[in-house]
């Protein structure tokens, strides 16, 4: 049996953070299992955060209309992006999971995080237009998201201040990692660790280990399929789809709710 191969992309600054304890308790369960698991520390890296013609090696096409989507496509075909981004290609070419361990920064990911995705997931490697969200490039790929938060729990809910997050998740579990055709697994979320006692974070801890001992076999997310949207009608949802979803309570994801109430837990638990 050929062993799998996990990316875990981490984002922190410490080796002593509670994500760097997960990060580790992740490469240490995984490769248990057998798994082969490569880390790109994007700190320890010093990953280059922004997205500009510096990534490219020779000439670009149109210096004085720089277009970085066409133009790292173009430098992505003829081998000239820099080594920073093709090694981290190469990684993404040969993971059949990719772990994303990051503190969420602005509901969002830490920006060197953001300038992983901006930089690698380049125009032609992680997408085209005809190759994208169910029928992407990824979709014989796994990903998911493993975060800490500064809020609690509670505030995070459908009647909490910082509103609900399944909401918060779309952007990123929708219009990146979906976007790009992966299988998108439950995020694992650590609500607010610094806020509780060490036991409860070594609980936290302990139970994302033993998630990790069945991760790999885990169901994705449910995301509305590409041939539901009609590509002549600006890919608005098609009648008989939306039709038959008319009597339903909720809408269909978080984001193509049909004017419904969102489907509860839609992007945080799977079979939902």
């Amino acid at each position: 049996m050929v062993s799998k191969k996990v990316l875990i992309v981490y984002a922190h600054q410490s080796s002593g953070s509670f994500n760097s304890a997960a990060k580790d308790a992740a490469v240490e369960v995984l490769t248990a299992k057998g798994c082969a698991v490569e880390v790109s520390d994007l700190y320890a890296m010093t990953f280059k955060a922004t997205a500009t013609a510096e990534d490219i090696t020779g000439k670009v096409k149109n210096a004085d209309h720089f277009c970085y989507g066409e133009e790292s496509k173009l430098a992505w075909e003829a081998g000239k992006l820099t080594v920073d981004i093709t090694e981290e290609q190469r990684k993404l070419t040969e993971a059949d999971l990719v772990i994303f361990q990051f503190p969420m920064y602005w509901f969002t990911v830490p920006a060197i995080m953001k300038g992983w995705m901006d930089r690698v997931l380049t125009l032609g490697f992680a997408f085209t237009h005809e190759k994208r969200y169910s029928q992407g490039i990824f979709q014989d790929k796994k990903a998911m998201l493993s975060f800490t938060t500064g809020s609690q729990e509670s505030m995070f809910s459908a009647n909490g201040i910082n509103g609900d997050m399944n909401v918060t998740l779309w952007p990123l579990q929708n219009g990146i990692l979906h976007y790009c055709g992966f299988q998108v697994l439950a995020p694992q979320i650590f609500w607010a660790p610094s806020h509780v006692p060490s036991e409860a974070r070594g609980t936290m801890l302990e139970g994302w280990r033993t998630r990790m001992q069945g991760l790999l076999g885990e169901n994705p997310l449910a995301f509305t399929p590409l041939d539901c949207f009609d590509g002549e009608k600006g890919y608005q949802l098609k009648p008989e789809v939306h039709e038959k979803h008319a009597a339903k309570e909720f809408g269909l994801t978080v984001g193509i709710h049909l004017g419904k109430a969102l489907p509860p837990n839609n992007q945080m638990k799977a079979g939902v």
